[in-house]
């Protein structure tokens, strides 16, 4: 699913974020971070993009899709604002966004984006309140939940349904194994 990042008026989700360039005509490597690339990445569509450290409050640039192509398992982009090598390299770990208003609502109940399990409130099986999700991390090793706790810690619960078994836009249940909840 897309990943929120949240900005001003509205909500925007991450959807990739540029590696590097390929080649020299202003091409980009990009760094998938959602399961619909063929319709985030479509020829004519416009992404917004951040640079990641810029200050808060910076306007947001659109950047059009002109063309996207798989090579070597990574995805290619072109942007229509991005020529050349050096425009490529000025644009190194851009931010591709989309707003949360353009989605269309999954029809799978099993599937959710990102945006709409944070602030969702955890709990055990056995019915203990934990805290409420802050986000959802992607990470290599597999999804992890970030729960922020009722007493303020931060826990990592992987997003497997061994340990999540129940979710929706409502509630999330956990069954973490024996110490996981523990204080550090």
């Amino acid at each position: 699913m897309d990943l929120p990042v949240e900005r001003g008026e509205g909500s925007m989700v991450l959807v990739g974020r540029v590696v590097k360039p390929h080649g020299v005509r202003g091409e980009l490597v990009v760094d998938v971070r959602t399961d619909e690339p063929e319709d985030r990445f479509a020829v004519g569509r416009v992404l917004r993009g951040r640079m990641p450290k810029a200050p808060k409050g910076s306007p947001d640039q659109n950047y059009t899709v002109t063309a996207a192509r798989q090579h070597a398992g990574r995805l290619l982009l072109s942007l229509a604002e991005v020529v050349g090598r050096e425009g490529a390299d000025a644009v190194r770990g851009l931010l591709l966004l989309v707003d949360t208003a353009d989605l269309t609502p999954s029809d799978d109940p099993d599937e959710f984006y990102d945006h709409e399990l944070e602030g969702v409130p955890v709990r055990l099986v056995g019915g203990d309140d934990v805290g409420v999700v802050t986000e959802v991390l992607h990470l290599p090793g597999g999804d992890v939940l970030s729960i922020k706790t009722a007493d303020g810690r931060d826990v990592l619960v992987p997003f497997v349904t061994e340990m999540v078994p129940t979710v929706s836009t409502e509630l999330i249940e956990i069954d973490p194994p024996d110490g996981l909840l523990d204080d550090a």
